[in-house]
C-alpha cells in the first residue's frame, strides 16, 4: 500500500494525550505531542490502512452529548497541517503530491473516498456509511462536508512555504526570517563528577550534546542521519510522553530520540545545530531516571525511576 498520512480527531478533551494510536496528538493550544517515530506503523489508528501510514490526530471533539463544545481549534489545525506538510517533505513530496490518495480524514477513509474498497463503509452517512467514523467530514459546526479537502488546501500552503528543514515551523523574525530560540553562552556542569559542556540558552534552560550525555551515562545508541534520530538500546527507560516537549516553533531543526524496540516510543526531542544534536539536559535527566541537585545545576548518578 502506498504510503498515506491520515487525519484524525481523538473524541476527547482538548488536553488528551496518550501513546500507541497515533504517531503525534496535537493538543487544543497547537502543542505537537510526538510519540512515535514515523518510519514505525502503529496497529490501529485507521482500520485495515495501518501498514506505511502516518496517523496524526487532533485531542477535541470529546464533548458529550454533543462533540462540538469542544471542536476543533484554528490553532490546531494549523498545527495538524503543519506536520503534515513537515512529514510530506520529508518523503520528498510536492504540493501536487497532496491528494485524496495521499492524505485522508479518517471519514474519508471509512469511506473508501480514495477508491482504494479496503473495508466496508463505516464512514459519514451522507456518503452512504454507517456514521461511525466522520472525523474532518467538517471544520466547523454546520460547515459543508469538505473539510478533507480544505485541510489539504493548507498542508499545500505549508508545504509551499520555504522552511529550514522537516520539523521547523515558519515563524516570522525580523526581516521575516524564522526566529530561533537563542543561546546566550557557554558554560560547564557537573555530570557523574566530571565536567559537561552545556549551553544555556535565552530561558536559562541548559542544553548539551545528546552524544555527550549517552556516553557520559554508558547508554548504547545508534544516530540515524537520514531520519534524524537517535536509537536508544536500552531496555530500562519509560517515556513519560511529557506535554513541554521541544516544539517546532523553537526555529531550529528537530531530531528525535526513540527506543529501538516495539513501536519505537519517542524519548524526547531536541534540536540540530551546527549539524550536531543538542537536549535539554534536565529533560534528558528526567527521561532516563538521573539523579539531580541544585544550586549548582548537577546530573549525579543513574537511579532509575
Amino acid at each position: 500500500m502506498p504510503a498515506t498520512i491520515y487525519l484524525h480527531w481523538a473524541a476527547t478533551p482538548y488536553s488528551w494525550v496518550r501513546s500507541g494510536l497515533y504517531h503525534t496528538i496535537v493538543g487544543g493550544d497547537g502543542t505537537l505531542h510526538r510519540l512515535h517515530a514515523y518510519s514505525v506503523d502503529l496497529p490501529a489508528h485507521t482500520w485495515r490502512r495501518n501498514g506505511n501510514a502516518v496517523a496524526l490526530s487532533c485531542a477535541c471533539m470529546g464533548g458529550r452529548p454533543d462533540p462540538w463544545t469542544i471542536p476543533p481549534s484554528e490553532v490546531q489545525l494549523d498545527a495538524l497541517c503543519r506536520e503534515a506538510a513537515s512529514v510530506a517533505r520529508s518523503w520528498g513530496w510536492r504540493e501536487a503530491d497532496i491528494t485524496i490518495e495521499r492524505v485522508m480524514t479518517h471519514a474519508e477513509a471509512a469511506s473508501n473516498r480514495d477508491g482504494r474498497w479496503l473495508h466496508d463503509n463505516y464512514g459519514p452517512v451522507i456518503w452512504g456509511g454507517t456514521g461511525e467514523r466522520w472525523d474532518f467530514l467538517q471544520l466547523s459546526k454546520g460547515g459543508p462536508p469538505t473539510g478533507g479537502d480544505e485541510l489539504r488546501a493548507r498542508i499545500r500552503r505549508f508545504l509551499a512555504t520555504p522552511d529550514a528543514g522537516p520539523g521547523v515551523t515558519t515563524k516570522p523574525g525580523p526581516g521575516g526570517s524564522p526566529a530561533r530560540l537563542e543561546f546566550r553562552r557557554a558554560t560547564a556542569i557537573s555530570a557523574r563528577g566530571q565536567e559537561l559542556a552545556v549551553e544555556l540558552d535565552a530561558n536559562g534552560s541548559s542544553w548539551a550534546l545528546a552524544a555527550d550525555l549517552l556516553d557520559r551515562y554508558e547508554i548504547p545508541y545508534a544516530w540515524e542521519a537520514s531520519r534524524r534520530r537517535i536509537l536508544i538500546g536500552s531496555l530500562d527507560v519509560v517515556p513519560t510522553f511529557r506535554a513541554d516537549q521541544v516544539q517546532p516553533s523553537v526555529g531550529w531543526p528537530l531530531f528525535e530520540m526513540t527506543l529501538q524496540h516495539g513501536n519505537a516510543p519517542v524519548i524526547l526531542r531536541g534540536i540540530l545545530r551546527d549539524n550536531r544534536a543538542w537536549c535539554r539536559v534536565l529533560e534528558f535527566a528526567e527521561e532516563f531516571g538521573i539523579s539531580t541537585s541544585f544550586e549548582p545545576f548537577t546530573l549525579l548518578e543513574r537511579r532509575g525511576g
